[in-house]
């Protein structure tokens, strides 16, 4: 019968990942609580178990006192005269150990027992689960779409269900039923009924962490992700840069024919991903973070992190992107409010500012991209007539006088 138990605590300990000590512990409280509800609640019991054999024996303590006159708790006390026709050498003040045959209890101790021994497993269960996604926040761990509850998508990761909350989901992005799927850990939180996992699609660190998976280099730390900006389900620049001379952070990441950008484009249902280089100089990263835009000056003011960007005159609207989405993510990028102009309005119309791009909600709706699109092209002048609203620059005092008029005009 120990031998079963034994392998039966083994299993348990595989399968459900409690400690076989806790198992054990589990079992000698359930004894416990059998002796009690088979002895009285008031009972000290003692149960002693050998971890190696399986072997227990259950016990209740009494204090020998002189004469019965003197018992003030019976399930604590016993007089000397009945301890001595269980043990004839005790003596006053000795404490008596009665042992207890588990035989002799009844179905309901035994139903106590098995009900303290569940619950006990049950517990260490949502605690060993608890602590396995504990460790896995700010990870990426794949799951299947296991149903929708709302406009929650619940995700199952194996020994646990997760939640999609709805502003997680990327816009436009269907997962189907049972279809596996990457999402980041937010994080894990207890609650009354147990612990939720919160999971995103649509969080920037979910790139940064499917290009740790598929580039050696940004594992091994030779090539770091230094920013993401991200517009979920539409477009992603990323910034790299190397910890080696020899290394290229951005082929690296491309990979050989592409394949490693592939792989997480893939992941991400074709969102498409810019990967620039990083560059300590804040001129050639903002051009660079701009790309695929031709640039011709960029002048940035570190302190302000501010910049105004010059570009050729047909390469205003690449500049731009659709909706002011390549500016406006390159500012994200780069931490700077970019000013851009073409070279005409650079030379014609000085103190145009580019900020308001930066606003998504007051330049994102149809009537504005219908203006600026024409037949798939940027239409400038219905973007100057109706949109651009001029004001007066501060030109930097450290600017010599040639380049002001090269760049700003004559006036």
């Amino acid at each position: 019968m120990n031998s079963e138990l034994l392998k039966a605590l083994d299993m348990l300990e595989k399968e459900k990942e409690i400690s076989k000590d806790i198992l054990f512990t589990a079992i000698e409280d359930s004894l416990k609580a059998a002796c009690r509800e088979h002895l009285g609640k008031n009972e000290n019991i003692i149960v002693e178990m050998d971890r190696e054999t399986g072997d227990f024996h259950c016990y209740y303590e009494k204090e020998v006192v002189e004469e019965e006159e003197d018992i003030e708790d019976s399930s604590l006390q016993i007089s000397l005269e009945e301890a001595q026709t269980i043990t004839p050498a005790i003596v006053v003040g000795d404490v008596m150990r009665i042992e207890v045959d588990s035989a002799e209890f009844g179905r309901i101790a035994a139903g106590k027992a098995k009900n303290v021994i569940l619950q006990k497993i049950r517990e260490e269960e949502k605690s060993s689960v608890y602590n396995l996604y504990k460790d896995k926040e700010g990870q990426v761990v794949t799951g299947i779409v296991q149903r929708y509850v709302g406009n929650t998508i619940n995700i199952n990761l194996g020994k646990a269900d997760a939640q999609l909350a709805e502003k997680e989901i990327v816009p436009g992005e269907n997962l189907r039923l049972t279809e596996r799927v990457k999402v980041y850990v937010l994080g894990v939180h207890e609650t009354k009924k147990g612990f939720r996992i919160l999971v995103s699609r649509t969080h920037a660190n979910l790139v940064r962490k499917l290009f740790e998976e598929e580039v050696t280099e940004i594992r091994d730390g030779i090539v770091e992700i230094v920013s993401i900006a991200r517009e979920p389900g539409s477009r992603t620049k990323m910034a790299v840069r190397s910890r080696e001379l020899d290394v290229d952070p951005v082929g690296a990441c491309v990979g050989q024919g592409g394949a490693r950008v592939d792989a997480v484009v893939a992941e991400l249902r074709n969102e498409k991903i810019d990967i620039v280089e990083w560059d300590e100089n804040p001129g050639n990263f903002i051009q660079n973070a701009l790309s695929p835009a031709k640039i011709v000056a960029v002048f940035a003011d570190p302190e302000e992190k501010t910049a105004k960007v010059v570009v050729p005159d047909y390469q205003l609207s690449l500049a731009i992107g659709k909706a002011g989405q390549n500016a406006r993510l390159a500012a994200k990028l780069t931490g700077y409010k970019i000013d851009i102009k073409s070279e005409t309005q650079a030379k014609d119309a000085p103190g145009f500012r580019y900020e308001d791009y930066l606003d998504d909600d007051e330049y994102g709706d149809d009537e504005y991209e219908e203006d600026l699109y024409e037949d798939g092209e940027y239409a400038e002048d219905a973007y100057e007539e109706e949109y651009e609203e001029p004001v007066e620059e501060e030109v930097p005092e450290d600017m010599e006088t040639e380049e002001m008029q090269e760049i700003f005009g004559e006036e």
